[in-house]
């Protein structure tokens, strides 16, 4: 059974840091391309980061988190970790991670197949 579960997110002051991860189980993450989207209330989904497989490499942000965001893999425990620092309010959302063929359109919710339950994240003081 393919699943994918998301942690790491919380409430966190303006400025703060938080480590979200996304655990695969049922499949071997590595062979795919890993995206993170989020949602905010009221808003559409949308593609924050995504990271190639192991074997295309590459890493892809949107220029609303670029530099301050940064997403790596561990194929050993089988996972993705989306770093994500100086966060603002404006980052607040529901972050899910989910499986897709390539980043080239990582910006687009309809191109993932697989998806978690989502983690909340809000940043407020």
């Amino acid at each position: 059974q393919v699943q994918l579960v998301e942690s790491g997110g919380g409430l966190v002051q303006p400025g703060g840091s938080l480590r979200l991860s996304c655990a695969a189980s049922g499949f071997t993450l590595d062979s795919y391309a890993i995206g993170w989207l989020r949602q905010a209330p009221g808003k559409e989904r949308e593609g924050v980061s995504c990271i190639s497989s192991s074997r295309d490499r590459g890493t892809y942000y949107a220029d609303s988190v670029k530099g301050r965001f940064t997403i790596s893999r561990d194929n050993a425990k089988n996972t993705v970790y989306l770093q994500m620092n100086s966060l603002k309010p404006e980052d607040t959302a529901v972050y899910y991670c989910a499986t897709t063929s390539y980043c080239w359109e990582y910006y687009d919710p309809s191109t993932y197949h697989y998806w978690g339950q989502g983690t909340q994240v809000t940043v407020s003081s």
